[in-house]
């Protein structure tokens, strides 16, 4: 028996290595999950050369999901998922049958997945090359990470026409960032960055592979190539190829890691890493181009190769950014980020405190150079006179002299460089350090305890001073009474800030506070139906650019009420939201205090002069579509908004979809009456039931989402005014359903390649516009299966005529 049950247990300690092997080969059977811990074990490829699975960034409690080389004690990572941000310890991803990749949050929602997964699949394989592929049951792939890649290209990989990498926003931030190798159509390799004022265009390039050929098509490029052998090269249609780095200046693949990287400082680097080592040799940069980014980017748009009224300098090839005297950064974790002065000139009002020699002077920097940013040119000027015109304009932040001529530049400076080649002097108008900087004037937060230590600080004092003499006592005695008042008075404060902040999680700020961040509500950003926005300044951990919107028509004395609503707002957290920083609710006021978003509207993005990408439109309706399920559905209250349109969707730093003005038309009591009068909504976007004595429901928004989403798909105001010419289809809805119902989807996206070839998805959107504007509100779809509809998880049918009833109601 004993024989036996040891033959047992050998039997089985000798297959546990065969098991192990198993798990080890690179594949990933459907169902297969991880989680996003420190202990979770990831999916390796065969050799162990590159994983799969969750890694933890540093001094952050997030993980990335990410691919990245296993073996070298960087654990470099050499591909993410593009447009997701890390992710909270114990979410997960898995091999679905259905959607492939799922990436889920710790309470199951899901935060992304793989994208055009028609087939069923059969598991995942990680690939000693790096790329995890997704396959169908016959085994052929359906997905593969090589060809949606982040910001890294391996050996092997191949990037075609319309492919990118995008860099990621800093060293440790893997955030879309401002730079972008592109494929273009054209054969030309380049790269640009992207300007927050081109609505999402690409600058001026400041490389290119210099291997278009309009007059022949078949001498253009049309693939980047990484080899097996780790050269890059740029492949032509006649199958010749031009290469940007050659074998012979590279170590071998066989004994050398390679990667080559569009870093976040815009540099694009080839690497290589020894696989045999001690120590801790890290990366070497083989080769980069551009040979000197500060002074290939040289476009009048955007803010150049470091932030604005930054300053560039090249040392070994890696841009090194800096804020010029006077100057500080906007993010100090972003050394290549924006930097901004540390005084404002308040023209108009400071320069009347005293003369511009005064207040000002105008420092030399040599070999630096701002060649965009001017707004005036002065001819037969010296280079006193050139100091002279800057130091009294208010408006002037740096002059620059050569040839008798001086360019007066005002803020933002861009493309600021250190370039000696260029023989100009520049001039910095920086503030007097003896007189004294007019900052806003605002309450820091203090201790609770404060006020308690600065009474106990009082009575030991006057308990030390007290019998000195009767004079000095009664003086004593009045000082200390008006201490005890201000003490009094600031504990008050204190408290009711403390308290507010803690009751609704928002700051609560006084009006005075708030007319000072807006100095006098002077720049209006737009106005609404709930009230006037404008932008501020507020000194919240940084400088903090806010926008402050006054409420209109808030009854006075429903304060509970009031805060009701807000804590309300506040307690949503959504990424397609716009924040809510806090409130004022002193005396008649009533403003709320939101997160400001530099892209403006949806409004101004689609009725621009450029007409924005199809890809990036289409990311923008489905942003929105995930904000409105969340107030509808994943709110602790439910919140139907009462007025989506392209005004009331702002667009990030990144060009994501954030809803604003939810849960105004509960604060604002608009449900008290169903005249007409106090219809909410917008002309085009207002759901039919509001001009019935029906009940308004959430079908509301889905309506109004309906009409913005054909607004999106066709970049065409929903109602157009004949008067002014501007065509024969007033009505948006009405022209999208004869198109639809006549096969004409065409003369939707006329001369939109990018639309016109991605036909499904073009009907897909169109049907799911059509279901969401039907008149009759119980056939509209919720917003949640709107979302699953637009992206191919839920059938889209044929939908009926949105407006049967039009004519007779």
């Amino acid at each position: 028996m004993a024989s036996a049950l040891f033959n047992f247990m050998f039997f089985i300690i000798f297959l546990l290595p065969l098991g192990t092997s198993s798990q080890n080969d690179g594949t990933v059977n459907v169902g297969t999950s991880l989680a996003a811990t420190e202990r979770s074990n990831p999916w390796l490829s065969p050799s162990g050369d590159f994983a799969f699975g969750f890694q933890k960034l540093q001094d952050n409690d997030q993980f990335l999901l990410s691919i990245w080389y296993n073996k070298i004690r960087a654990k470099t990572i050499v591909w993410y998922p593009k447009d997701t941000s890390p992710v909270s310890r114990g979410s997960t991803v898995e091999i679905d049958a259905q959607n492939g990749l799922v990436l889920r949050d710790p309470q199951g929602s899901r935060l992304w997945r793989t994208e055009n997964i028609v087939d069923s699949v059969s598991g995942g394989f990680m690939n000693d090359t790096g790329n995890f592929v997704i396959s169908r049951r016959d085994s052929s792939g359906i997905w593969e990470s090589f060809k949606n890649p982040s910001n890294t290209m391996l050996p092997t990989q191949i990037i075609e026409i319309n492919g990118k990498l995008v860099s990621r926003k800093s060293e440790t931030n893997f955030s879309r960032g401002r730079f972008y190798l592109d494929m273009l159509s054209n054969g030309n390799l380049v790269l640009n960055t992207r300007s927050v004022s081109r609505n999402l265009g690409f600058d001026d390039e400041y490389y290119n592979s210099q291997t278009s050929d309009l007059a022949n098509v078949s001498n253009s490029g049309y693939q980047v190539i990484f080899s097996e052998r780790g050269s890059i090269q740029v492949l032509r249609r006649n199958g010749e190829r031009k290469a940007l780095t050659t074998e012979r200046s590279i170590p071998t693949t066989s004994d050398y890691y390679h990667r080559a990287t569009l870093d976040f400082d815009g540099v694009f680097r080839q690497y290589y890493h020894p696989k045999s080592f001690s120590g801790n040799p890290g990366w070497t940069a083989a080769e980069y181009w551009p040979e000197n980014i500060c002074v290939s980017i040289a476009g009048n748009y955007g803010s150049g190769a470091c932030g604005y009224n930054s300053i560039c300098r090249l040392q070994n090839g890696t841009p090194i950014c800096r804020c010029p005297q006077g100057y500080s950064l906007a993010d100090p974790n972003d050394a290549n980020g924006h930097c901004y002065p540390k005084f404002m000139p308040n023209c108009g009002e400071e320069d009347q405190k005293g003369s511009a020699e005064d207040l000002y002077e105008m420092l030399e920097v040599s070999g630096t150079h701002w060649p965009t940013s001017d707004f005036e040119q002065i001819s037969a000027c010296s280079e006193d006179c050139c100091k002279n015109e800057c130091l009294n304009d208010c408006f002037c932040a740096v002059s620059t002299y050569k040839d008798d001529k001086c360019w007066k530049k005002k803020l933002p400076l861009s493309n600021g460089r250190l370039d000696t080649s260029v023989d100009v002097n520049s001039f910095l108008k920086l503030r007097k350090v003896d007189v004294p900087l007019q900052r806003p004037n605002l309450p820091s937060p203090e201790s609770p305890d404060k006020p308690k230590k600065d009474r106990e600080t009082l009575i030991l004092v006057g308990s030390v001073l007290l019998g000195s003499s009767v004079f000095i006592n009664f003086m004593l005695v009045g000082a200390a009474c008006f201490g005890f008042i201000l003490i009094y008075n600031n504990k008050i404060t204190n408290f009711r800030r403390v308290h507010n902040a803690a009751g609704l999680n928002l700051q609560c700020f006084t009006y005075k506070e708030l007319a000072q961040a807006t100095n006098g509500f002077k720049e209006e950003l737009g106005r609404g139906s709930f009230g006037i926005v404008y932008k501020g300044a507020m000194p919240m951990g940084s400088i903090t650019t806010i926008a402050v919107k006054k409420l209109d028509r808030v009854a006075q004395d429903t304060e509970k009420e009031f805060r009701t609503e807000v804590n309300v707002i506040g307690q949503t957290h959504h990424k397609n939201l716009v924040r809510l920083l806090g409130f004022c609710d002193e005396g008649p006021h009533r403003l709320l205090v939101y997160e400001y978003m530099n892209n403006g509207t949806v409004a101004s993005f689609l009725f621009g002069d450029l007409k924005p990408n199809w890809n990036q439109r289409t990311q923008i309706a489905m942003g929105i579509a995930k904000g409105l399920a969340y107030l509808h559905e994943e709110c602790s209250s439910q919140i139907i908004h009462c007025d989506i349109k392209p005004q009331n969707i702002l667009l990030d730093e990144y060009y994501n979809a954030r809803i604003s003005d939810f849960g105004l038309a509960k604060l604002l009591m608009v449900n008290q009456s169903r005249t007409l009068t106090n219809i909410r909504g917008t002309k085009g976007y207002v759901a039919p039931e509001w001009f019935r004595n029906t009940k308004v429901t959430a079908k509301v928004d889905v309506y109004s989402f309906g009409i913005l989403l054909l607004e999106i798909i066709t970049c065409r105001r929903s109602v157009v005014d004949l008067e002014f010419g501007e065509g024969e289809n007033p009505i948006l809805a009405d022209w999208v359903w004869d198109c639809f119902q006549e096969g004409r989807l065409d003369n939707l996206v006329v001369d939109d390649t990018e639309a016109l070839n991605d036909k499904k998805r073009l009907e897909r959107f169109v049907m799911v516009g059509i279901w969401c504007i039907q008149e009759d509100s119980s056939l509209r779809p919720t917003m949640r299966k709107a979302c699953q509809m637009l992206e191919g998880i839920l059938e889209v049918k044929f939908p009926p005529c949105p407006s049967p009833f039009t004519s007779t109601d």
